[in-house]
């Protein structure tokens, strides 16, 4: 585990790997504006830390190349750690962060994000791919590293559990259902085109980085995670698959480091759609058959099978999620103990694997049941889909 440790990128000096010096100091001015407003924001006495995370706080932030110059093009996601209860903190300070990163985008030329923290929720959580990321790449704007004494265990890819690798590969997947229902649009323009090339990219790359943090071999860094996925041997009944999700990797890696605006023409990009669908189709059974220890032979299967697919929640805890996101009753329901994410789960297998399903009324009932809708037809049960995914991704 030393080894793994001593590669963690924390503390980066860049936001980018290759981004001009222009770009470098206008992230730099985006960061001293944070500062600035996070400090007017949260009281002084509360105020513990502020980290950018995601590539940029990794120094592997995406480089936009346009003809008037490098320009920033991911998200830039900013954690604030404040003293006290966390919940309490989260109500307090949430309303005036989204305000503040509202404010601040157009001048950052990309979305700016704020999430609350502590550093003792943070020291007393278990291990997680999120964790992971913002632990082993960051860039303090508020803060030193001494303040992260105690989260050491966060440091250790090998502890990230499976149901990490599944919980990534549905967010991916739902960006490849949010696709296909662009893709069916009546009207299909350069908005559209560059939202589905967006998510294919990050299909790509959650592939691999999947299959690596179900085997125990991610790491934070996309390069060296290309790397890996390269080195690693695979098995004979994967070789083929495996050869795919490599290329698609290597792209993944190239469109998250250097993106472009796609430009692709929707059948274009609806083949590209078709595979990696294909693709992750195959390894979402094999990951949650392995994962559940429950053989699924089609994503129907799966969506109908009474097999816990969160058994790592709490079942108390859950009762009192699913009363306050579906009301009082939702608290004693035959669903009352399933953590809802289980239900993004079914309906994601569902409507992107199974079209048909939405032919049969029963299939159509399940779905409703699953994602608490009355809507019928697949554009609007995707909206349903999305909403529930924004609460329980």
């Amino acid at each position: 585990m030393a080894t793994e440790l001593e590669s963690v990128g924390a503390g980066q000096s860049r936001f980018t790997l290759d981004g001009s010096p222009a770009l470098e100091r206008h992230l730099q001015r985006v960061c001293t504006q944070v500062a600035e407003g996070v400090a007017a924001v949260v009281s002084p006495g509360s105020l513990e830390g502020v980290l950018l995370g995601g590539g940029y706080g990794r120094g592997e932030g995406g480089v936009l190349r346009t003809p008037t110059g490098d320009e920033p093009y991911n998200d830039l996601e900013f954690y604030v750690f404040t003293r006290g209860n966390a919940v309490l903190a989260e109500r307090r300070y949430r309303g005036k962060l989204h305000a503040l990163g509202h404010a601040l985008t157009p001048m950052a030329g990309i979305e700016v994000e704020f999430k609350v923290l502590t550093f003792s929720k943070l020291r007393g959580a278990g291990p997680s791919m999120f964790y992971y990321d913002l632990l082993a790449g960051h860039r303090w704007v508020v803060g030193e590293e001494s303040l992260l004494a105690g989260c050491e265990h966060h440091r250790e890819a090998g502890a990230i559990p499976l149901h990490e690798a599944t919980r990534l590969l549905m967010n991916r997947c739902s960006g490849l259902l949010f696709s296909r229902e662009r893709l069916e649009r009546a009207n299909f323009g350069p908005e559209e085109a560059d939202f589905v090339g967006r998510n294919l990219a990050k299909v790509q790359l959650a592939l691999g980085d999947a299959w690596l943090a179900a085997g125990g071999r991610y790491h934070w860094s996309c390069r060296e995670r290309q790397q890996r996925l390269e080195a690693a041997p695979g098995t004979a009944a994967e070789a083929d698959w495996l050869a795919a999700v490599r290329r698609h990797h290597t792209a993944g890696v190239e469109f998250k480091l250097h993106p472009v605006r796609a430009n692709a023409g929707r059948e274009e990009l609806a083949a590209r759609h078709a595979e990696l669908s294909r693709l992750a189709r195959e390894f979402w059974l094999a990951l949650e058959s392995r994962r559940l220890g429950t053989p699924f032979g089609s994503p129907r299967a799966y969506a109908e099978s009474a097999v816990d697919k969160c058994p790592e929640t709490s079942p108390w805890r859950n009762r009192l999620v699913n009363a306050r996101a579906f009301g009082a009753g939702a608290a004693w329901g035959p669903r009352a103990s399933r953590y809802p994410r289980e239900r993004l789960l079914h309906a994601l297998a569902l409507l992107l694997w199974e079209p048909g399903v939405l032919a049969e009324a029963g299939g159509r009932r399940l779905l409703q049941q699953e994602l608490h809708t009355e809507a019928a037809d697949f554009s609007g049960l995707v909206a349903a889909y999305e909403q529930l995914w924004q609460r329980f991704n």
